[in-house]
């Protein structure tokens, strides 16, 4: 079974960088092929933000993040990494890890979560 722990959130004044690290246990990402982050913010659905495959290491975005988040993957610590940079109050929200075999935006293609780690972005 694939367990998922999130750390590196934090408090961050707008324009500021965070390094959100997804850490993986019981298994290997590579078992699953596709890491993606989510975010939920206050009163708001979960959504999707970035994801990696593991196979190929091709990179996808949302929209409101391409050019400032960089996703990433280290296969020797067997963690994904989210490097966000350029924040701004609106990336205030918990975000969380998910892996799965199939990817893509909708949540219902990760079966594994984190627990999610918070980024708050003050103005």
């Amino acid at each position: 079974q694939l367990q998922l722990v999130e750390s590196g959130g934090g408090l961050v004044q707008a324009g500021g960088s965070l390094r959100l690290s997804c850490a993986a246990s019981g298994r290997t990402f590579g078992s699953y092929k596709m890491v993606g982050w989510f975010r939920q913010a206050p009163g708001k659905g979960r959504e999707f933000v970035a994801r990696f495959n593991w196979s190929t290491g091709s990179t996808r975005y949302t929209d409101s993040v391409k050019g400032r988040f960089t996703i990433s993957g280290d296969n020797a610590k067997n963690t994904v990494s989210l490097q966000m940079n350029s924040l701004k109050p609106e990336d205030t929200a918990v975000y969380y890890c998910a892996a799965g075999v199939v990817g893509g935006l909708s949540q219902s293609n990760y079966p594994y979560w984190g627990q999610g780690t918070q980024v708050t972005v003050s103005s």
